[in-house]
C-alpha cells in the first residue's frame, strides 16, 4: 500500500467516523440547538474529509478543482444553514434544554 493510498483510506475512515458521530448526535441530543451543533460541526468535518479522500483518489485536474469548490461551498453553507435553523428556533420561542429539564422528567 502506497502512502497515497494509505492517506486516502485514513481520510475516508476518519470522515466516515465523523459522519457517524453527527448521526448519533442528531438522534441522541435533546433539543434543536444541540442537534444543530452536532450536525454542523461533525457533519461538515466528515464530509470535507471524505471529499478530500475522493479528490486524492480520482487525481484528475478537473475533478480535484471541482472537489475544492465543493469543499469551499460546504465550509460556507453548512455553518450558515445551522445558524439559520438555530435562529429560526429562537424566533419561534423554542427554549434551550437545561439540566433542570431532565430533573423534571423523573
Amino acid at each position: 500500500m502506497t502512502p497515497l493510498e494509505l492517506g486516502i483510506v485514513v481520510l475516508a475512515l476518519v470522515g466516515a467516523f465523523f459522519g457517524g458521530v453527527a448521526s448519533v448526535g442528531i438522534v441522541r441530543l435533546p433539543d434543536v440547538y444541540t442537534r444543530t451543533h452536532a450536525a454542523s460541526k461533525s457533519d461538515t468535518l466528515g464530509a470535507v474529509l471524505a471529499i478530500g479522500a475522493a479528490a486524492l483518489a480520482i487525481q484528475t485536474d478537473l475533478a480535484t478543482i471541482k472537489a475544492v469548490f465543493l469543499l469551499v461551498f460546504m465550509f460556507l453553507t453548512n455553518p450558515t444553514a445551522a445558524h439559520a435553523v438555530a435562529r429560526a428556533a429562537q424566533d419561534q420561542g423554542i427554549e434551550p434544554w437545561t439540566a433542570s429539564d431532565e430533573e423534571g422528567e423523573s
